[in-house]
């Protein structure tokens, strides 16, 4: 399976889990959909058969209310049944709305309470240089969780202790919650701040995997600094009426058109090589 395969899956999961639990937060989903797939088919040293291995790369997704990306690169690479994936949201199902490390494997830490997940990789890439550990730490933001002071202060310590080995990816896809970042809190000049704190700064289109690829290799291989990679995205990616549209933060597909559609679109950009797992055998005849 390469990326995009894995991209088109991804999404394809996230229409199903959020319809079926009624649960939201696609377009979120849907914009760090790209980003995900890449590193967890491309990049990250990662183990679905060892997921504790001492040396595996940690991913820690900071903007946790995008989990069921997650949850859905997690099984199409092994490390859980792919049929657990209808469980999410479920009462009594492990697969909360936002991610959750709780008898997941795979999963490095629960986040939802935006800002966490920063100060989080901070201190693991810390640690790693502390006992001369050579793994990388990944972590995925959302832009307008970089409203908040405790990103920045961990950006701060991150420079100051020269974490070479820290990687933040930014979901740039311009909004958050009910607004445009900018009508809520001015981001711009966003790169030029990320370059105060010290950070080696790489600004790319978060749908091309080629830039996407390009980016994590750049990151691991910097000498002296953390890296960030501003990835600018389309909020609802892949979804014609879902795309750069305030109703779908919190809004789930229903049944009826919007299902249908969302479904139809993405059976149009379905890769070769792969099939719709949601599909009937009925269907396919």
């Amino acid at each position: 399976m390469n990326s995009l395969q894995l991209a088109w899956k991804i999404r394809r999961h996230g229409i199903e889990m959020t319809h079926i639990s009624k649960g939201s937060h696609i377009g979120a989903i849907l914009s760090v959909t790209d980003i995900i797939a890449v590193l967890y088919n491309d990049i990250a040293n990662i183990d679905p058969q060892n997921p504790k291995m001492p040396e595996r790369d940690r991913i820690i997704l900071s903007k946790g209310h995008a989990g069921a990306a997650i949850y859905a690169a997690l099984a199409e690479k092994g490390f859980f049944d792919v049929e657990e994936l209808k469980t999410h949201y479920a009462d009594g199902s492990r697969l909360s709305g936002h991610v959750s490390h709780k008898g997941i494997p795979g999963v490095e830490f629960s986040t939802g309470s935006l800002g966490h997940g920063l100060s989080v990789a901070a201190g693991m890439a810390y640690g790693a240089k502390k006992d001369q550990k050579n793994h990388n730490v990944f972590v995925i933001l959302g832009d307008g969780e970089c409203d908040e002071g405790s990103v920045w202060e961990a950006a701060l310590m991150a420079n100051h202790y020269r974490l070479n080995n820290l990687v933040a990816v930014i979901d740039h896809n311009k909004m958050q919650s009910l607004d445009f970042c900018e009508n809520t809190i001015e981001l711009s000049p966003f790169a030029d701040k990320w370059k105060a704190f010290g950070w080696n700064v790489i600004d790319i289109d978060g749908h091309s995997h080629d830039e996407i690829r390009d980016a994590y290799n750049q990151a691991i291989s910097s000498e002296n600094k953390p890296t960030v990679i501003i990835a600018n995205t389309i909020k609802g990616k892949g979804i014609s009426f879902m795309e750069n549209n305030i109703l779908w933060h919190y809004r789930f597909p229903h049944e009826g058109e919007e299902y249908d559609s969302a479904v139809a679109e993405l059976k149009e950009q379905m890769p070769e090589g792969i099939s719709d797992m949601y599909e009937s055998e009925a269907q396919k005849i």
